[in-house]
């Protein structure tokens, strides 16, 4: 007998069977090895989607795709041109299959391959439902394959069914890319098809504008979804008040937050994790605390992200023991911690030099299954290079080496700091050399941390070389930088340098801190320079910095030695 007997026996077994059962009659013929053709293929597809179920004839194609079905009598390829014959094209049925081929190829995330199905479909005169064109719109939106979803958009525009969904597809697009303008414009065109902008597209603006920081436009927008009596829901309000907060307006995120809750739209937890991180960013911990009971009472499912704010908060203010309350409540929750969590209190118990206490998180974090990140080694190596544990700092490099996570300019700044803090200036440049050889280039931060090591030792040779090379990398020193150079030149008694280094200071655009003006005031004056100093008092109150009255008290002597030394002449 052969196969092709085979296969239509097969058939005329599916076609006594209801569909389910024929579907069930395949799938056990695939699992004894029965080698399909595209006619016993073809006939579950058309009778699975003549009795409407899509879902089976997807999977089957999927089958086909991932070559968990497979035949000597075809391939994927060839399977799929016979499936969609034009002269199919006037079985009612060929455009289901098309749609069903498209959204395979979407789920198996090909989407040249759709695309290639779904001009096909076009071509042969059959027009995709909106949903299926949508799909794979979606697809590539998500994918932030901007540029092809806006070649799609455009190809396909009068030749599918677009609704409200392909809009607001697009018109998600526009804002993640930051281009509101034509975000705006799609607005316009929906609307002039007769389409009513639903809820969904205007709360996507809202939130478009406010993440680009253009906060007047999204309320111009919210303003007008009242008019039209849309009711804004919980991701439109979250949108807006964070917008608010970013612009620095707090007390209207907070009225709008209240007209929420007065118009019936409960807080989600994005909401809450919303209000709650300005409370800590404000340091009102109590208002903070205040929202995350809400939360919990209205019955509002709590987070990680909400947790995670909260200790973060407490953390901030140095309330440990408070925090790591919350850290057990989230775990008898059924919450699992995650790095960050980890990260924010062992950074806090560092801060507060329990590094014991920080050692052991860093151990529950790794018996949790969870790889330590290069945060969580900075952090620890910050906490013990602070301590001048140099043992402990050694063995968490040696570690963070073993477990294969590179260090970054942050960590080699934390080993230079510490070595500078201890004296060692020569191995700090030894570090310094080595990430240099890594192919680091250090930043301000890390020039900075040397500058004040070697000006703290006097070395002004040095620190005056290592000042000029920051050039040679396009690097600008900033304000601390100078400060702590002219603080040097003026220990040494180099009055024209600080001088100098003052002056260019105020040509970038920077102004001296109090301690740069007085010691170079005082240096000016041991130097008889008294009319320079004087100019600089006069700066420096222009600039509203006040001099103390020992620096008054020193100018005046300076002027009243120059003046005796005039008459004596």
């Amino acid at each position: 007998m052969s196969l092709t007997n085979e296969a239509l026996l097969l058939i005329q077994k599916m076609v006594k069977s209801a569909p389910l059962k024929a579907f069930s009659i395949f799938n056990s013929s695939t699992l004894q090895g029965f080698q399909h053709t595209h006619q016993s293929i073809s006939y579950i597809l058309h009778r699975l989607l003549s009795s409407n179920m899509p879902t089976h004839a997807q999977s089957l194609i999927l089958q086909v795709l991932s070559g968990r079905l497979s035949s000597p009598f075809f391939t994927p390829s060839s399977l799929l041109h016979h499936l969609t014959q034009p002269h199919l094209s006037s079985n009612p049925l060929c455009s289901h299959l098309f749609e069903t081929i498209i959204n395979a190829h979407v789920q198996s995330l090909l989407p040249e391959q759709a695309l290639y199905f779904l001009k096909q479909m076009v071509d042969q005169g059959l027009v995709p439902r909106s949903n299926t064109f949508n799909n794979l719109l979606g697809f590539l939106v998500k994918s932030k394959d901007f540029g092809k979803a806006w070649w799609v958009f455009n190809e396909f525009k009068g030749r599918v069914d677009l609704d409200v969904y392909s809009f607001g597809i697009m018109i998600k697009s526009c804002c993640e890319a930051g281009d509101l303008d034509r975000g705006f414009e799609l607005l316009v065109q929906l609307e002039e098809m007769g389409l009513s902008p639903n809820v969904v597209i205007y709360s996507t603006l809202i939130d478009g504008c406010c993440k680009n920081g253009d906060l007047e436009r999204a309320k111009k927008m919210f303003g007008k979804m009242e008019e039209l009596g849309l009711v804004a829901n919980q991701y439109t309000y979250t949108s807006l008040i964070d917008g608010l907060f970013k612009k620095g307006h707090k007390k209207d995120g907070f009225e709008l937050y209240d007209k929420m809750k007065s118009n019936g739209v409960v807080p989600n937890v994005c909401s809450y994790n919303c209000l709650i991180n300005e409370c800590c960013n404000d340091g009102k911990m109590s208002r903070a605390l205040e929202l995350f009971d809400e939360m919990r009472e209205r019955g509002v499912a709590c987070n990680v992200v909400a947790y995670n704010t909260v200790i973060c908060g407490l953390c901030r203010e140095i309330r440990m023991w408070e925090a790591e309350k919350f850290f057990n409540q989230m775990i008898r929750e059924g919450i699992s911690p995650n790095t960050v969590t980890f990260n924010t209190l062992i950074d806090g118990f560092c801060n507060l030099g329990k590094l014991d206490k920080a050692l052991s998180l860093f151990d529950q974090l790794k018996s949790n299954g969870q790889s330590p990140s290069l945060v969580t080694y900075n952090v620890l190596i910050q906490g013990f290079a602070r301590a001048q544990n140099s043992a402990g700092v050694a063995d968490l490099v040696r570690e963070m080496n073993d477990r294969g996570v590179s260090p970054s300019k942050v960590t080699y700044t934390i080993l230079i700091n510490a070595l500078v803090r201890s004296g060692d200036m020569e191995r700090a440049f030894q570090i310094f050399f080595s990430m240099e050889k890594a192919g680091m280039v250090p930043d301000t931060h890390t020039y900075g941390v040397l500058i004040h090591g070697l000006c703290m030792k006097g070395d002004m040779k040095e620190a005056s070389k290592l000042f000029k090379s920051m050039s040679d990398t396009h690097l600008e020193p900033n304000d601390v930088i100078y400060n702590m150079m002219i603080h040097g030149y003026c220990k040494e008694g180099s009055s024209y340098r600080a001088l100098r280094l003052l002056k260019e200071m105020r040509k970038n655009r920077m102004i001296p801190n109090m301690a740069s003006y007085s010691s170079t005031i005082g240096v000016l004056c041991n130097d008889g320079k008294w009319e320079e100093a004087e100019f600089l008092l006069k700066e420096m109150i222009e600039s509203n910095l006040r001099p103390s009255v020992s620096l008054y008290n020193i100018l005046s002597k300076a002027k009243g030695n120059s003046t005796g030394e005039v008459m004596n002449v």
